[in-house]
């Protein structure tokens, strides 16, 4: 396989990065002195579920403090954020991550440095006793995708070489920060933090934060997202323990190391990267770990505080049957009704992340009265997610500033869209909308409905008439009674099958009765036909089918066989050459509009 040109750049920085000897593997803890100093692994993981590996991503060394991000996050999850920030403040302590210091109400400062990290381990084995250091490690790996073990000769030479973070454990003790026995809450520590991972773990972690707490390869909500926007903010400011201000200030993506020699950092909505590298600067952090954040955070602009969106970009286009024409095919009368109200229809197609401020560039340009249709579209099919206070100014939009003549429509809502929970979360939120699975349905059903208001369709339980349909336009009565001889009227139950995408192509079908769907091959709805239209119309110039049919309801038509068409067009080749002029304008005109919509999307 041809490697991307993001793999290549991780390479290059790799093999750029690799010779350097500056450093020193850490050896208060006498396991961590065996590690390899020439190891070193970089991997990245978008939230697609991707993972780009280059060198040793593959060799296990332990998570040591990048455990602390997912226990303060578990934490806040478990107790409820009141309870885990009256015990551990957020502050930059400015010092050591193993410093022996409090805040001056006795709290830690933060849950990234040590005695932040034991407060937030005792809270967890305080909560739910033995089951303490289970949760922790299956919830570690549940941010990583894959069940973790622990190094026990780490974990034993953490317990032995530990008299330090005692001391801090008894100090919390002293002043009601830790209950319960100071040992069993240290083994808890000292277990999380003897995890074993990888630099590929270290990556899909990171994207799972990046992903508001959904792990992209699993797919499984690990964390709430107000846990994940908390811990996120602390790493940013205290994630790279003193040297976190000159992390922000040349990186600026929220990051987490440890001591093993990896670091985790997330790119909210785009990337979790992780490396591996023990050699150690004088604050505990992977020399060449940073230098390769370092290195991707120039390269492509990663700095957080950095963004360059520009709010307009969610809508892809604003238009109506000025622009995009109605749907072919229609009765001559529904076509007039539609006609007449060019504006009757709006639609905005939207993409991308609707955001606070995208939302509100949406509600500003639903602002003008004179502009508001009767019906309006918000097409959501390429939106991949709407955050919370997006939700909130779409919900006061449409229940507070669109007029109560305007019903609002949104499209592109099927089972498996990305938007489709936070779209149905509108009806319960007493919102008045209408949600379809297509942007084709969405129309149909606003067109539909301009049409019956203005009394254009048949009276209910009457069929249409043949005259009307589309594809017969300017036929003369005679002519179209003859046809009529030739058709078979039948009559197709609810759910059944009318048209098989396979079959060959030997019929047209003129629809008098009921609503029919057309469908691609995997049953997904493409299109919807109701009384006066035609199908299965391309037999006439003998083409395959395009879609199966399906009876939404009991649904009537009038079938006329290629063979009848053909003895019709022998004795009537006027008629018959009307007939396919008519067929070429149907599809001239399905061109137009699909022309017109794609030179609306495209600019």
């Amino acid at each position: 396989m041809l490697q991307t040109p993001l793999l290549k750049f991780l390479a290059r920085t790799r093999d750029t990065l690799a010779p350097l000897r500056e450093g020193e593997v850490p050896s208060y803890i006498p396991e961590l002195a065996k590690a390899d100093p020439d190891q070193f692994g970089i991997a990245l993981a978008t939230i697609d579920g991707h993972v780009y590996e280059t060198g040793d991503t593959q060799v296990p060394f332990t998570i040591q403090s990048i455990s602390k991000a997912v226990v303060f996050a578990l934490a806040l999850d478990t107790l409820g954020a009141a309870q885990v920030e009256a015990a551990i403040d957020v502050e930059p302590s400015g010092e050591a991550f193993n410093s022996i210091r409090l805040t001056a109400e006795n709290r830690p400062f933060n849950a990234m440095v040590n005695a932040g990290a034991i407060a937030c381990s005792g809270l967890i084995a305080d909560a739910v006793g033995a089951e303490a250091f289970p949760l922790i490690a299956a919830t570690l790996g549940r941010f990583a995708g894959r069940a973790l073990e622990v190094d026990e000769a780490v974990f034993l030479s953490e317990r032995a070489t530990g008299d330090r973070n005692r001391a801090i454990a008894y100090l919390l003790r002293n002043y009601g920060g830790l209950r319960g026995n100071v040992d069993e809450v240290l083994d808890v520590y000292f277990r999380q933090c003897s995890l074993l991972v990888t630099a590929r773990d270290l990556a899909v972690m990171g994207a799972t934060f990046a992903n508001h707490g959904v792990n992209p390869l699993t797919g499984e909500t690990v964390a709430s997202p107000y846990a994940i926007a908390r811990t996120l903010a602390v790493m940013s400011s205290s994630g790279m323990y003193d040297f976190a201000g000159e992390w922000i200030y040349r990186v600026g993506v929220p990051a987490k190391s440890g001591v093993g020699g990896g670091i985790l950092a997330a790119l909210p909505a785009q990337l979790g990267l992780g490396t591996f590298s023990p050699r150690l600067d004088v604050h505990g952090n992977s020399v060449r770990g940073i230098k390769t954040c370092e290195m991707m955070a120039e390269a492509f602009d990663l700095h957080m505080l950095s963004r360059r969106d520009d709010v307009r970009a969610c809508v892809l286009a604003d238009y109506d049957f000025r622009t995009v024409p109605a749907k072919p095919g229609r009765q001559s009368r529904e076509e007039e009704i539609l006609a007449a109200r060019p504006g009757a229809i709006r639609v905005l197609e939207l993409a991308g992340r609707l955001s606070f401020a995208s939302m509100d560039y949406v509600s500003r340009r639903l602002a003008d009265p004179a502009g508001m249709p009767e019906f309006l579209i918000l097409n959501l099919h390429r939106v991949t997610t709407i955050t919370d206070a997006a939700m909130t100014l779409l919900i006061d939009m449409l229940q507070e500033q669109l007029p109560a003549g305007t019903t609002t429509v949104l499209a592109g809502v099927d089972a498996g869209a990305p938007v489709a929970p936070r779209a149905w979360t509108l009806k319960g939120e007493g919102a008045r909308v209408r949600i379809f699975a297509t942007y084709e349905a969405a129309v149909e059903w606003a067109e539909d409905q301009i049409i019956f208001r203005r009394g254009g369709f048949p009276e209910r339980g009457a069929d249409s008439v043949l005259a009307r349909q589309g594809l017969l336009s300017g036929l003369a009565a005679q002519d179209v009674a003859e046809l009529e001889r030739l058709c078979i009227r039948k009559v197709h139950p609810a759910g059944s099958e009318i048209m098989a995408i396979d079959a060959p192509p030997n019929k047209v079908h003129f629809l008098l009765r009921g609503v029919v769907s057309a469908r691609d091959r995997n049953g997904e709805r493409v299109d919807t036909l109701i009384p006066g239209m035609a199908f299965g119309e391309l037999a006439l110039i003998g083409q395959p089918r395009a879609a199966s049919v399906r009876a939404d309801g009991e649904a009537i038509c009038m079938e006329l066989s290629m063979d009848e068409f053909r003895r019709f067009q022998e004795t009537h080749p006027r008629v018959a050459e009307r007939i396919i002029r008519n067929l070429a304008l149907l599809l001239a005109g399905r061109i137009r509009r699909a022309t017109a919509r794609i030179e609306m999307l495209t600019g």
